[in-house]
C-alpha cells in the first residue's frame, strides 16, 4: 500500500460489562471490556445487523484503517492496522455498509483490548497472566451477547464467521435460536477433527515448552517468543497451501542471522526463511497467553453439550426457521471440505435450508481473507434474501 493512502479510518470502541459472565469453567467475571467495531448504521427496526467473528489470530478491525487502540500498545502493528476483512466490509462490497450494521469484536481472553491475560487483574492491578480463566466458545459467544443487548439489538440479519469464527457463528445460532436469521460459515466446521486436535496440540507444547512461559507469569520479564513463533509456523502450513507457500517463499530473501536461530541446523531453502520469517512477525503483534486460551477453547469445542442439546440431530432441529449458507475451499487443509459436507448433510436431514458452495482456488484455508471475488455474489444473494 503506497504511502499515505489507507482505506477510511476507523476507530475501536469498548463495552464494559454490566453483568458478571459465568464461565463453563465454573469461574466467573465479575467484570469484562470488549473492544469492538461497526460499520454502517443500524436501520429504525434494527433488524440490519450483522454479527461478524473474527479467525484465530484476528481483531475487532475488520474494515478501515485503525491507526491505534488504547491500551494495546506496540502489539498493534502494521498488519493490524488494516482491516483483515476489508474486501468483503464496506459500501458496495459483500456486507454492503450501504444496507448493513456490522459488528465485529475482539474475543474474550483476546489481546487487542478486550479483557485477557494481558490485562490487569481489578484486584491486583498487575496482568492476569495464568491466573485468568480457561475461555469457552460459549463464553465468548455470551459475552458478545451481551455487547448485543447494550446495542438494543434483539435479532440478528446474520451471524458470519471464517475458520474458528464459523465456530462461533454455529455456537451462536444454536444456543440464541431466536436471535439469528442466518448464517455462514466459511472453511469451518462443527468438531474439531483429530488431525486438527494433534496439530493444535503440537501448538500448545511448542509454547509451554519455551523456557520463558513461566507458566504463563512472563509479562516481567522475556516473553516465550521462541515457542510462540513455533507455534505458529506449525499453524501456518495449514492455512496456506503448499503451493502458495511455495510461491510466496520462491522470491524470498534470506535475512542475514537466520542461521543464528539454531545451534546446528543451518537454513538452505527460502521456504524455511519465509516460515522462520512468518513466525518472527507473528511474535510482535500476538500474546502467547491468548493463544493457548483460543487455542484451548477450539480443542474443548462441543457444540451439542455447550447447547443442552441431546444430539446433532436435536440441535439442528432447532434451526429450522434459520437459513444457512456454508462455503468450503477446495484446496483447505486446516478445515477440510468434507467437514463442511458433513455440515451440510447433517442441516438438510434435519429440515434446515441451506446451501452449500465450494470455492476453487489455490491459496488454502486463507482464500477466505483474500479473494473476496470468489465469495461476494454468493454473499450477496444470501443476505438480500
Amino acid at each position: 500500500m503506497s504511502a499515505g493512502i489507507h482505506p477510511q479510518e476507523t476507530k475501536t470502541k469498548f463495552f464494559r460489562s454490566v453483568r458478571p459472565l459465568h464461565l463453563r469453567c465454573d469461574e466467573t467475571l465479575d467484570e469484562f471490556t470488549l473492544a469492538y467495531e461497526t460499520y454502517g448504521e443500524l436501520n429504525a427496526a434494527m433488524d440490519n445487523a450483522i454479527l461478524l467473528f473474527h479467525a484465530l489470530t484476528g481483531s475487532q478491525n475488520a474494515a478501515g484503517f485503525t491507526e491505534t487502540v488504547d491500551g494495546v500498545g506496540e502489539r498493534w502493528t502494521e498488519d493490524c492496522q488494516t482491516g483483515w476483512w476489508d474486501g468483503f466490509v464496506g459500501e458496495g462490497k459483500a456486507l454492503d455498509t450501504s444496507k448493513y450494521f456490522i459488528i465485529c469484536a475482539n474475543y474474550l481472553g483476546g489481546c487487542y483490548g478486550s479483557t485477557g491475560p494481558t490485562s490487569p487483574d481489578p484486584e491486583s492491578g498487575i496482568p492476569y497472566g495464568s491466573r485468568f480463566p480457561r475461555i469457552a466458545i460459549a463464553d465468548i459467544v455470551d459475552s458478545q451477547v451481551q455487547l448485543l443487548d447494550y446495542l438494543g439489538i434483539v435479532q440478528l440479519r446474520a451471524a458470519v464467521g471464517a475458520s474458528v469464527g464459523g465456530m462461533l457463528a454455529l455456537s451462536l445460532a444454536t444456543r440464541y435460536v431466536e436471535r439469528v436469521d442466518g448464517v455462514i460459515a466459511i472453511g469451518s466446521g462443527m468438531c474439531t477433527p483429530p488431525l486438527q486436535r494433534i496439530q493444535n496440540f503440537e501448538q500448545v507444547c511448542a509454547i509451554e515448552s519455551d523456557i520463558h512461559f513461566k507458566g504463563g507469569d512472563y509479562y516481567e520479564s522475556e516473553p516465550p517468543s521462541q515457542g510462540l513463533a513455533l507455534a505458529r509456523m506449525i499453524s501456518h502450513k495449514t492455512f496456506v497451501s503448499l503451493s502458495a507457500l511455495e510461491r510466496r517463499a520462491r522470491d524470498e530473501i534470506r535475512q542475514p542471522g537466520d542461521d543464528r536461530a539454531f545451534s546446528w541446523y543451518e537454513i538452505n531453502r527460502s521456504l524455511e526463511s519465509y516460515m522462520l520469517h512468518q513466525g518472527r512477525k507473528f511474535v510482535k503483534r500476538f500474546d502467547a497467553n491468548t493463544y493457548l486460551r483460543v487455542v484451548d477453547a477450539w480443542q474443548r469445542f462441543d457444540l451439542v453439550s455447550e447447547a443442552k442439546a441431546r444430539s446433532m440431530e436435536d440441535l439442528f432441529a432447532r434451526c429450522r426457521d434459520q437459513r444457512y449458507l456454508i462455503f468450503s475451499i477446495d484446496s483447505d487443509v486446516c478445515f477440510y471440505p468434507d467437514q463442511q459436507a458433513q455440515m451440510a448433510r447433517m442441516l438438510s436431514a434435519n429440515g434446515v435450508p441451506n446451501m452449500h458452495i465450494t470455492v476453487h482456488s489455490t491459496k488454502g484455508h486463507d482464500a477466505f481473507l483474500t479473494e473476496p471475488e470468489l465469495f461476494t455474489p454468493h454473499l450477496v444473494y444470501a443476505l438480500d434474501r
